[in-house]
């Protein structure tokens, strides 16, 4: 019997412009939360700068047949992202909206941002926070205090804004229950953060589009700058941590990924993953391998796009990432990882077909890696990107297998 599948399609979520796939338990249920940047509208040229901003999020929920049924919808328009976490007992749910309307959209009035809270079975509304060109929420703790940093801000001919384009740091005020400001960050385009503890200290790195990307250290009760990365149009970052060292992948649209290590002082380039279009990453941890998931959103500008882009799984093999899978995916913005009945499962979030419409279907994937061996696509017709509009894809024409080989895989280079 041959091995199973590495990529097993378990369904395909309607989306459109779907950015993020926020994944969380509640009650011992699981959920996704979708943001959505926008739809099509009919008889309207399409493109990715385009279109009806005013769409809602999407709460799925897994039920009893172990497939995701739609559970809420939330106004969250011009979605760009959703983050999940609990204070206290108390659960919410982050959203970022970068823009409002259509024809054309508008990002600078009366755009905000809203965090839901988990009452009586259900998000409400909790609180609105004015923001500008919202990118992405990211919740962690230091020291016992709750932070929720804000990555927003854009840098383009013609827009400006009243709203500081800073992106933000909040902190939670049990004194008030609400989140207050308690530091900026410069930006110019801001896209992402991600927060991790290495030698006795908590990091907080920070993509920018138009700025340098940096890591800041947290020093005497806030954040204070600690080294720039490589690099133009910053998007997003993944920590690694082995036994014997830690690793920072450091992806940006405009070029190679970069795999930084830690030195003992600071984060050296130890290995670029060539190819540009870097939008998110997922790490998984199976038996005792690591594989990291680099999705591509788009390459080429923002007024010709291309977004019909393979992804790709990395195994880590002695501190250097080996690329074992390669995937097509239709401009992917974000990848999120759940365990579900003892199996892991991937979200991928696609947002953008190769004509510049947003009605692109989310893909769950049962994951299967096999360890110790290399891995290939076979060649198979992908779905016309028409089809895949009207309907799921067929686990058929999407097929991912296993196979030994006596010669081991090359080592490799928003």
């Amino acid at each position: 019997m041959p091995p199973p599948d590495v990529l097993e399609l378990v369904q395909a979520l309607p989306t459109s412009g779907a950015r993020a796939a926020a994944t969380f338990i509640l009650n011992g249920r699981q959920f996704i939360a979708i943001p959505q940047l926008a739809r099509d509208i009919a008889g309207v040229p399409s493109g990715m700068n385009l279109g009806d901003s005013d769409v809602d999020l999407i709460i799925y929920r897994l039920n009893d047949a172990s497939l995701f049924e739609e559970f809420q919808r939330l106004p969250v328009p011009g979605g760009e992202d959703a983050e999940f976490f609990s204070i206290g007992g108390r659960h919410f749910l982050a959203t970022a909206s970068l823009r409002t309307g259509k024809g054309p959209y508008n990002m600078v009035e009366n755009v905000s941002s809203a965090i839901w809270e988990w009452q009586d079975g259900k998000f409400v509304e909790f609180q609105r926070i004015p923001t500008f060109a919202a990118k992405q929420w990211r919740y962690f703790t230091i020291e016992g205090r709750s932070f929720l940093a804000l990555a927003q801000g854009v840098t383009l001919p013609g827009i400006t804004t009243r709203i500081p384009p800073e992106s933000v740091i909040y902190e939670w005020d049990a004194s008030s229950s609400s989140f207050v400001r308690f530091q900026t960050v410069p930006s110019g385009w801001g896209y992402n953060w991600l927060h991790f503890s290495l030698a006795g200290h908590d990091f907080l790195a920070y993509a920018d589009q138009e700025m340098p990307s940096v890591i800041l250290r947290w020093e005497n009760g806030k954040f204070e700058y600690f080294q720039d990365l490589e690099g133009a149009l910053g998007r997003a970052f993944c920590f690694i941590e082995t036994e014997i060292e830690s690793l920072l992948a450091f992806a940006n649209i405009a070029d190679d990924t970069l795999l930084y290590a830690w030195d003992g002082k600071k984060f050296q380039i130890r290995q670029r993953l060539k190819g540009p279009g870097g939008r998110e990453f997922a790490l998984v941890k199976h038996a005792e391998d690591s594989y990291l998931i680099l999705v591509r959103f788009i390459t080429g500008t923002r007024q010709a796009p291309k977004t019909d882009l393979q992804s790709t799984i990395y195994r880590l093999v002695d501190g250097f990432l080996e690329e074992v899978l390669a995937f097509p995916t239709f401009g992917a913005t974000d990848c999120s990882i759940m365990t579900v009945k003892d199996e892991t499962w991937l979200v991928v979030c696609e947002s953008l077909d190769k004509d510049q419409n947003f009605r692109v279907d989310t893909h769950i994937y049962r994951f299967n890696p096999q360890p110790a061996i290399a891995l290939f696509r076979v060649p198979r017709a992908v779905p016309s990107v028409h089809s895949q509009r009207h309907q799921s894809w067929n686990p058929a024409s999407h097929i991912f297998v296993c196979k030994d080989l006596s010669v081991p895989t090359a080592r490799c280079d928003e």
